[in-house]
């Protein structure tokens, strides 16, 4: 690393990590009942010229072999990112994988965006389903779970973490490193990862469909949906 970041460096082998992947993604198109089935093949066409998330996609697959399980949520994670924002450790010019090593951290990072995104339009009311998606990772990791005092990468305050984190993960793949392990900023007590390379997410699997909602407040609940049941999480 360079000298400016002298952070540690750790080689872990990580069996299960989850991201939360909203459900939209795994739904049908919307016009899908209202055409021949003939033409669905002209329609996916359609959209995958039209689409921006779609051609991102398409033009990043050689990063992640479309052969393997899921393959298609790895490229998008990489290829489809928002043009004109950061997120702690990716530019607009670049995706990445972020996960965290227990469910419960991913919901509380996945709600705080969320209930951020509210807070903008003021209207606290909102159902949306996730669905988690469990990876292993192994390699070469930027190791920021034991260094004191928090560096600002982990600030809670994007306009000061962000840019520092984007820093950092520029030169963490410039020195060929597979990621970055860090505390969670938004779960005291959790661990997150992000992975800067598709090939660093390994046998991907789904998991459960989870339902966050706001009925009219800041809180908010969580259910799994994943069977004919609702069960509070």
């Amino acid at each position: 690393m360079a000298a400016s970041n002298p952070y540690p460096v750790a080689t872990v082998a990580i069996e299960r990590a989850v991201r939360l992947v909203s459900t939209a993604r795994l739904r049908d198109p919307v016009l899908q009942g209202l055409v021949d089935s003939s033409l669905l093949d002209d329609l996916a066409e359609i959209e995958a010229a039209t689409s921006f998330r779609l051609t991102r996609q398409s033009a990043a697959a050689s990063l992640f072999p479309s052969g393997r399980p899921h393959a298609n949520f790895v490229n998008a994670a990489f290829a489809y990112f928002r043009p004109r924002e950061r997120n702690r450790f990716n530019g607009p010019d670049r995706g990445a994988w972020y996960a965290a090593l227990a469910v419960e951290t991913s919901l509380h990072e996945v709600a705080f965006h969320l209930r951020r995104e509210l807070q903008r339009v003021n209207d606290y009311v909102a159902t949306v389903d996730y669905t988690e998606m469990w990876a292993s990772f192994a390699g070469g990791f930027v190791d920021l779970r034991t260094v004191r005092p928090a560096p600002d990468c982990l600030h809670p305050d994007a306009d000061i973490g962000y840019p520092a984190g984007n820093q950092l993960a520029r030169e963490t793949l410039d020195a060929g490193l597979n990621g970055i392990i860090y505390p969670s900023v938004r779960h005291t007590g959790g661990t997150c990862l992000v992975a800067l390379w598709p090939h660093v997410v390994q046998s991907v699997a789904q998991g459960r469909v989870l339902r966050l909602r706001w009925k009219g407040t800041p809180d908010h609940t969580i259910d799994d949906v994943t069977g004919d049941g609702i069960v509070s999480v």
